[in-house]
């Protein structure tokens, strides 16, 4: 077992830091463009159309890279200083190169008004567009320069745990399902880490042919591709990624609860079976994306229904059994980590139902154009995925000292759960009213009780995500008082 020191976990949570810090200062900013798009829904601004949909598409795209690489960083930290040597170079040139992608998509979208969305539905950058060509092919790019970092990212991690433990079946956790004794005991981190990365891969490479096949459109407009495959190479890369951002922060879950419960939680035959189920089932779930596509085969239809339920029941149920089983009767101090951990998995058990309730095929005729979609995505990402994330940050920030009571950090993190999830329901009310997603604006529907509905959920939830930056704001000074505490012990220390 590889003995790390000081020095090493100094620099190691350096640039974790780095990657904290940057989001903690990116999120809130997305978190506006939001604000600016249900504004301009509930009819408190005149934001113009092209406005909306350049917000949109970078809300949508940035969200899900900043909690895709926040989670990741969290990863590479934890994994970096308990488990294998990661090169600390290489994250800084990864850190480098993710936030190159990002200025280049901010100009693509808030500056050329580039809108097509997050899924960039083909042919849709190329024809009946509002924004420049240079906006497309920067956008393209940027995205591109991205994925070769998370790509580079992955594969490091993946190649180093791999070589730690002995191979890949040992870090997929194939030796507890055979009759030979287990020789070496796997951290259940790595095991998740190893399911999470893997897909991650995959849907990376997709990805990257997807945006090569636009970039060559945007370069030579004769070109032509089959928008089907292309949108099935879409929905494969930003169904996993999402899906995957969420199994990342879980892998922490299983790491860090512990060290509060005071309670082991180790590998065994359940957890393998429950996790490797989830590796190959969550890559075959993005076809419950298509099923308004006539075209496609119906088998595939099919696969994809049960394919999301099968994902999303053995490692969801293994974790929910296994986070009761950590804090029944274990006495633990419920200061802001346990509640971050608690409430971030039950958001994302909500989320998740919410999820398999739209991928079955006669619910999703009626709730798939609708806010639905947003209501449940919105709701594991930003009651699970982030919340797991500000549990790492306080960790993180809080040095040796992670289980102090913090008055100001508690207040803001159920202000920010009150308005979280008034937020989500202002969304899962308007899929059970058939409000449309994607409508910068309701005014020229017709229906009345559509248009005002619409209008008047939205409005709703401006107040709601106001309340969501106010938790976000107490939690942030809750953080960084922790951190500058830290800061200043370690000085004494080293003095």
């Amino acid at each position: 077992m590889i003995q790390f020191s000081e020095t090493e976990i100094a620099k190691q949570k350096k640039l974790t830091l780095t990657w904290g810090v940057t989001f903690l200062i990116v999120f809130p900013l997305l978190i506006t463009l939001g604000l600016l798009m249900r504004m301009r829904q509930g009819g408190m601004s005149e934001l113009e159309s092209a406005d909306f949909y350049s917000y949109m598409t970078l809300h949508g795209l940035g969200m899900a890279g900043v909690l895709f690489s926040m989670a990741f960083a969290a990863l590479w930290y934890l994994n970096g200083t308990r488990y294998v040597r990661l090169n600390i170079n290489l994250g800084y040139f990864l850190y480098g190169l993710t936030l190159l992608g990002v200025v280049g998509l901010t100009i693509g979208t808030l500056i050329g008004k580039f809108g097509a969305g997050w899924y960039m539905l083909y042919p849709l950058p190329f024809i009946g567009t509002t924004w420049p060509e240079w906006a497309t092919g920067l956008s393209i790019i940027s995205l591109i320069v991205l994925g070769v970092a998370w790509l580079i990212g992955c594969l490091h991690v993946v190649y180093a745990l791999a070589k730690e433990f002995g191979g890949f079946a040992n870090i997929m956790g194939w030796q507890y399902l055979g009759k030979k004794e287990v020789k070496r005991e796997l951290p259940a981190m790595v095991l998740i880490s190893t399911i999470s990365l893997v897909p991650g891969i995959f849907s990376i490479i997709t990805g990257a042919v997807m945006l090569i096949l636009n970039l060559l459109q945007h370069m030579e407009s004769t070109l032509s591709f089959d928008p089907l495959l292309l949108k099935n190479l879409i929905f494969f890369f930003g169904h996993t990624l999402v899906n995957i951002t969420m199994y990342c922060a879980v892998a922490w879950l299983y790491a860090l609860l512990p060290e509060f419960t005071k309670r082991e939680w180790p590998v065994n035959k359940i957890v393998v079976y429950s996790w490797n189920s989830t590796f190959f089932f969550v890559m075959f779930a993005y076809f419950h994306h298509l099923y308004m596509d006539f075209v496609q085969p119906v088998g595939l239809h099919y696969a994809g229904q049960f394919a999301s339920y099968l994902s999303s029941i053995p490692a969801t149920a293994i974790t929910m059994f296994g986070v009761i089983a950590q804090f029944y009767h274990s006495k633990t101090k419920w200061t802001i980590i346990p509640l971050l951990f608690l409430i971030g998995t039950a958001g994302w058990a909500v989320g998740g139902f919410a999820a398999v309730v739209d991928s079955t095929i006669a619910l999703n005729q009626v709730l798939h154009n609708t806010l639905w979609v947003p209501a449940h995505f919105h709701t594991y990402m930003l009651l699970g995925v982030v919340l797991y994330i500000l549990a790492f940050l306080y960790y993180l920030f809080s040095g040796k000292d992670n289980n102090k009571s913090d008055k100001l950090a508690a207040t803001g993190f159920w202000t920010f759960v009150a308005g979280g999830f008034g937020f989500v329901l202002m969304f899962y009310l308007g899929g059970l009213n058939s409000i449309p997603r994607r409508f910068s604006h309701y005014e020229g529907i017709n229906i009345e009780h559509t248009h005002q509905t619409g209008s008047s959920l939205a409005g709703t939830a401006v107040w709601f995500i106001a309340i969501v930056l106010l938790g976000l704001l107490m939690m942030y000074f809750s953080l960084f008082r922790r951190l500058s505490n830290g800061s200043s012990s370690t000085q004494e220390v080293a003095k």
